[in-house]
């Protein structure tokens, strides 16, 4: 997407929130190759695990991913033989409550709630939570540089989680 800067902030509201939709979009839809170009090179996906505000670097994750980390986890989802997802979980999130965090020129933080439904062979899943996502103005596109999905049970054991959240 690209966008044209606004001071103080990258883009105004709405073209945020298109640029979460498309990313929602494109991992719904298992668009591996448009989601993976999304993000920057420096970026972080990140799902905590027992808690939203632990230290990732000492504490267990579901998910911390580097950028090499969120090549290689897509380049073995394109595979199709990767046992949790053989066949494709169908998937479909909603995305609310969109707001700006903070802003500056080229970055700005952004707060969201999300549900996703995953259906698979003879079950469907309901995943919730909150996600915060830094978005760089990179050329006149949006990028993701940080996603962190903090889910509302992740204090719990959770079901499989072979998809992108």
């Amino acid at each position: 997407m690209t966008v044209t800067p606004m001071d103080p902030q990258i883009a105004d509201i709405r073209q945020i929130e298109q640029f979460l939709y498309q990313e929602a979009r494109y991992a719904d839809e298992h668009d591996y190759d448009a989601w993976e170009s999304l993000w920057t090179d420096d970026a972080i996906y990140w799902v905590p695990a027992n808690g939203a505000d632990n230290d990732p670097t000492t504490q267990m994750s579901i998910l911390y991913d580097n950028r090499g980390r969120i090549s290689t986890r897509l380049k073995q989802l394109r595979t199709g033989k990767r046992y949790a997802q053989a066949p494709p979980s169908n998937l479909r999130r909603m995305i609310s409550n969109i707001e700006v965090l903070d802003s500056a020129a080229q970055e700005c933080e952004v707060g969201a709630n999300f549900m996703l439904l995953e259906s698979r062979e003879r079950r469907t899943e309901v995943w919730a939570g909150r996600t915060t996502y830094r978005i760089r103005l990179i050329d006149g596109a949006l990028r993701l540089a940080y996603k962190k999905v903090v889910l509302i049970n992740n204090e719990v054991a959770v079901p499989t989680l072979g998809f992108l959240i």
